[in-house]
């Protein structure tokens, strides 16, 4: 097969395995257990954005001053963007503070979840791209490490769409969009990789700067409701867990991706 033709079915088949695997495992969380499940999101969340997204912005970044701001500066538009959608929430229906309550409260996680995961995606078709075009065994072995630290990352994004309202089959089905940036990137790359090269630090610094402000932001606040310290010490080993799933898949993506 040509580059181009491994660059296609690699990158295709990578996103969609990776978020059909995920959804194995969401789809077998109960009901009651999604609450318990976001600290194990937030894990996931944090471990993908500090050891594996944010490292790589910065390798990639003209230095780290300038990837630090591109981390900024996406912390910042996300931001602004969970307040429009606040505003057109309020708009749309009415609202005054906090009085809809904890479900109208997280439910703009799911949306910021799905903007940051499509520029990830994007990214890793290009670095799928960019590995065949070097040579097709790079690019097997780089796409299965891709598939490897994606699928507790999209566990993790599965538990917060459910969390923040969405039915099991919405959130497996804009899940699924999100993955197809993946083949929009793997395709974009091979025939401009070169004008592209200079995006990648921009997008990868967005896709860390949303997880980031999820897990932050919008995720961590609801724990402190729950204070008693049976429920702080189960939090404290899910959110390790989460990182840990995302450790564990981490030599992998460091052989070939680094």
């Amino acid at each position: 097969m040509t580059p181009l033709v491994w660059i296609v079915v690699m990158s295709f088949a990578g996103g969609l395995l990776s978020v059909l695997v995920a959804s194995v495992f969401a789809f077998a969380a109960r009901p009651h257990w999604v609450p318990v499940l976001i600290s194990y999101a937030i894990g996931a969340l944090l471990g993908a954005s500090f050891l594996e997204v944010l490292p790589h912005a910065i390798e990639a970044a003209e230095s780290p001053e300038r990837a630090a701001m591109n981390v900024l500066a996406g912390i910042m538009l996300f931001f602004v963007l969970e307040k429009l959608v606040l505003w057109r929430h309020c708009h749309d229906e009415g609202c005054h503070g906090h009085e809809h309550g904890h479900g109208h409260e997280h439910g703009r996680s799911g949306l910021l979840i799905l903007v940051g995961d499509t520029f990830h995606n994007f990214v890793d078709g290009v670095l799928i791209a960019a590995a065949f075009v070097e040579s097709t065994p790079l690019g097997i072995v780089t796409a299965l490490a891709i598939i490897a630290h994606e699928i507790p990352q999209e566990v993790g994004d599965f538990l917060i769409l459910i969390h923040s309202g969405y039915s099991k089959t919405k959130a497996l089905v804009f899940n699924l969009l999100s993955s197809l940036a993946t083949l929009v990137g793997g395709i974009l790359a091979y025939f401009a990789l070169s004008q592209m090269e200079s995006l990648v630090p921009v997008f990868l610094a967005l896709a860390a700067a949303s997880m980031i402000y999820v897990a932050v932001a919008d995720l961590i606040p609801g724990l402190h409701k729950r204070t008693e310290l049976r429920a702080t010490a189960q939090q404290v080993l899910l959110i390790a867990a989460g990182i840990a799933s995302i450790v564990f898949a981490h030599p992998l993506a460091e052989r070939a991706l680094g």
